[in-house]
């Protein structure tokens, strides 16, 4: 018996996300698009922008109270900060219940939305059809952290380094080539939006630096961590290695990770268990594509589990 396909819908389509879900969309058995909504490429058709989707669907512009008559099994919000509410409310109040799943920070301390990094919520897991899509620096933060969580002495600090994708398609310096060439531009030092979610879901305070580099994709976060009690870096590694170990998107190496090789890939990567004589101080050192396990990939993950299929599929592995 053949199961039709359910109808995906991506709000907010013109962006480096957008195109990345396009991508694995075409590559789904079990999904296919309803619409890519985008104003810039209004009429355009989403093969000449994603070559990888094979089909005549162009991108449209609906405004936000006609999203329900479309008719999306789900729906991917890939709009910037504060302008989710709108369209969610407009399903609200026509009484439609899509799977929503919302890449802005807009509802990340919502606790009636489910917060999807599945590594760390899986077992929060409850059949949600609200998920909130972590960000991406504090997708690494917080994969960099857990492990260690109950044996902190101090507050972890995380310096963070992301290429200019990270920084979104609407100009300015933080994605401006010129000025990022032999450079490199920190930016809200502190109260970053991804420094409060990491803190919000650990349930400690995390102190988190950020930076844009001249490079186009892919994040490192490099955290320290003081230990409550002397440890030896292989039981420091052995804890990340029971964390993880089963994780298909999560990869823990001996060696700090490079940025230069996690691009285009579609798992985070965790490394380095620098340890201090005292063995009190650890540096952890985590890398992913901030546009696939830091975006697209991380909420095809949550996608594949809110329509009942397998968490991994369309996802290379």
């Amino acid at each position: 018996m053949v199961t039709a396909k359910k109808r995906i819908g991506i709000v907010g389509a013109r962006g480096h996300t957008g195109a990345e879900l396009i991508r694995l969309v075409a590559a789904h058995p079990a999904l296919e698009l309803a619409y890519v909504s985008s104003r810039e490429l209004d009429g355009q058709r989403v093969d000449a922008h994603v070559s990888e989707y094979r089909g005549d669907l162009r991108y449209s512009s609906p405004a936000h109270e006609e999203l329900p008559s479309l008719d999306a099994d789900v729906v991917v919000l890939a709009l910037p900060n504060g302008k989710a509410s709108v369209c969610v409310e407009a399903f609200d109040k026509v009484g439609k219940d899509p799977v929503i799943v919302d890449l802005s920070a807009d509802y990340r301390f919502d606790k009636q939305w489910y917060y999807g990094l599945p590594e760390l919520t899986r077992d929060k897991w409850r059949g949600e059809k609200r998920i909130s899509n972590p960000g991406c620096y504090a997708t690494a933060i917080q994969l960099s952290i857990a492990p260690l969580k109950d044996l902190l002495a101090a507050p972890p600090v995380s310096f963070g380094v992301s290429g200019y994708s990270g920084a979104g398609t609407t100009p300015s310096d933080k994605n401006n080539p010129e000025k990022l060439h032999d450079n490199l531009m920190p930016y809200s030092l502190t109260g970053h939006m991804h420094e409060k979610e990491a803190s919000w879901h650990l349930g400690i305070p995390v102190e988190f630096m950020p930076h844009v580099a001249p490079h186009f994709r892919g994040l490192t976060v490099t955290t320290n961590l003081y230990l409550a009690r002397s440890m030896k870096r292989e039981d420091v590694q052995a804890r990340f290695q029971h964390a993880y170990g089963s994780e298909k998107l999560v990869r823990v190496l001996d060696d700090a990770p490079w940025v230069s090789q996690i691009a285009n890939k579609h798992h985070a990567e965790i490394g380095g268990f620098a340890m201090s004589a005292d063995g009190k101080r650890v540096v952890v050192v985590a890398t992913l594509d901030n546009l696939l396990k830091g975006a697209a990939t991380q909420a095809m993950q949550n996608i594949n589990r809110a329509i009942g299929v397998d968490e991994y599929t369309s996802i290379p592995v």
